[in-house]
């Protein structure tokens, strides 16, 4: 064991373990994009019932995020930056992470049809089969699997709207349409960085395919250059006002330009570029709809 793993294995807390097991990350902007779903499509719900329905769509996220690394476990001793995590070390078992995960699934279902509607908590259902059932198996077989992994990836503020407003809505299905472009160009920077690793376990990512040279960078420009129509989706809708047209162009303009110096040459400061670009627009695009939705329309 390498010096590096033994203090890794010496200083992870249990609490660290399940935060690593549920993606805490990626689950706290689940969250985040569930709460400003359900808030946007209502134009202001009760807060109380929007962080209700947040964290029920919360629970559904780590759920399929524990069973990801259950499925994954052992492609990840496989790779460099995931041998350490709490499965493949056997911090947490295998028959524990099932249980937590079934736990947490059966809640964040059940709570969103006993108390917002049988359409959310079905497609909150909908939405871990797809990531865990389809997507995860599919990374080991084909590069679509990121195309495949972006649909749900992109449901936590359709659930929230859906949950609150019975249907998606205008800002719905544009937040939905933008979050599921703008996993492309953040994902093939990500799988550009780690492709060595991703080749080793086997993983079928666009950097790792033979003759790949340049297409992650092509491919991040080209679903890049439609985050802009996808963000529009609300205006078109009539839900949202030109400050938040305006917002969204000008956020997409600065994601294009990171896509695009990416696709001219593919290095890492370009990947890395453009992966820290991706984690800035989110926020800063949730931000312009709130305001746009909560304080420019009252």
């Amino acid at each position: 064991m390498s010096t590096s793993t033994a203090t890794s294995l010496e200083t992870a807390s249990p609490l660290a373990d399940w935060a690593c097991l549920f993606k805490s990350r990626i689950t706290f902007f689940v969250a985040i994009a569930a709460a400003v779903g359900a808030w946007t499509a209502t134009g202001g719900a009760p807060f109380g019932a929007v962080i209700e329905a947040a964290f029920y769509i919360t629970l559904t996220s780590a759920s399929a995020c524990a069973l990801n690394h259950v499925i994954e476990r052992d492609l990840d001793k496989l790779m460099d930056r995931t041998k350490d995590r709490p499965l493949p070390t056997g911090r947490i078992g295998v028959r524990d992470a099932v249980l937590v995960a079934a736990l947490l699934g059966v809640a964040g279902v059940v709570g969103l049809a006993l108390r917002f509607n049988l359409l959310s908590s079905l497609l909150s259902l909908a939405t871990i089969a797809a990531y865990t059932l389809v997507y995860t198996p599919i990374k080991r077989y084909s590069s679509f699997n990121t195309i495949v992994g972006a649909v749900p990836g992109a449901m936590a503020p359709l659930l929230g709207a859906v949950a609150l407003n019975g249907e998606p809505g205008a800002f719905g299905w544009g937040l939905f349409a933008t979050l599921f472009v703008w996993q492309f160009p953040h994902f093939f920077s990500i799988a550009w960085l780690y492709r060595e690793d991703y080749a080793k376990a086997g993983m079928r990512m666009l950097p790792c395919e033979p003759n790949s040279e340049g297409l992650a960078g092509r491919q991040a420009l080209l679903y890049g250059v439609t985050i802009i129509p996808a963000g529009l989706l609300p205006c078109f809708g009539g839900e949202a006002t030109v400050f938040y047209a305006i917002g969204s162009i000008g956020l997409g303009l600065c994601y294009i330009a990171a896509a695009a110096a990416f696709a001219r040459q593919e290095s890492r400061t370009s990947a890395r570029r453009l992966m820290f670009t991706s984690l800035l627009y989110l926020p800063c695009l949730f931000a312009v709809a709130l305001f746009d939705r909560l304080v420019i329309q009252l």
